[in-house]
């Protein structure tokens, strides 16, 4: 009896595999791309970071949205982004690549937005999209009432709780708080957008 119930998870252990590695393979990538540019970057004294960096409320810095998380202010500004961003990526891909693409866009977009409306200066930095997965990751059990991911976000806030501290403005200092709390909300309304739709019924006549 125990041959079926085995055959029967090994496909899922299998989905559950594959995304893991196509979660290493997307993330690592990312952060590969994340070093390449700002070793360009410091090559050109920071050039980029002065044309493709978020200029708030200027027509020009719209686009910026699109380019502003993908550069840094220096080496240490990014490896502090590394880790969680592979960490929470990598956590989020594990429920497919549709469920990765959609947190992590509406982070993006909404750390961008905040950051274009309020901010305050030349902004960059992957903080907002570490802000947005990991407020996904840690609403989206209540969104799909799932004890498995309630679970996972309790481990999570302990851990990594206290950063959640970063969307105040008289705590981030000179970190940008806006990006933080756009980057925040954006991975609820993600986790939101996301949640199960229960259909009902079809009734017979």
């Amino acid at each position: 009896m125990a041959g079926p119930m085995g055959n029967g998870r090994r496909p899922e252990r299998q989905a559950v595999a594959s995304r893991a590695r196509g979660g290493l393979l997307v993330l690592g990538g990312f952060v590969a791309l994340l070093f390449v540019l700002e070793l360009a970057n410091s090559l050109m004294l920071g050039a980029l970071n002065r044309t493709f960096g978020l200029r708030p409320r200027s027509a020009d810095g719209l686009l910026d949205i699109f380019t502003f998380p993908l550069l840094h202010a220096n080496l240490n500004h990014l490896l502090s982004n590394s880790l969680p961003l592979i960490i929470f990526g990598f956590l989020v891909f594990l429920s497919g690549l549709r469920v990765f693409l959609t947190a992590l866009a509406f982070s993006w977009l909404g750390s961008g937005l905040t950051v274009w409306l309020i901010g305050d200066g030349v902004t960059v930095g992957a903080s907002g999209l570490v802000f947005g997965l990991f407020s996904f990751l840690l609403v989206r059990g209540f969104f799909n009432r799932s004890w498995r991911q309630i679970l996972l976000a309790v481990v999570l806030f302990m851990g990594y709780g206290s950063i959640l501290l970063g969307v105040l403005p008289f705590v981030a200092g000179y970190i940008s708080w806006q990006a933080h709390l756009g980057g925040a909300a954006g991975g609820v309304v993600a986790a939101l957008l996301l949640r199960p739709r229960h259909v009902p019924a079809a009734r017979g006549y």
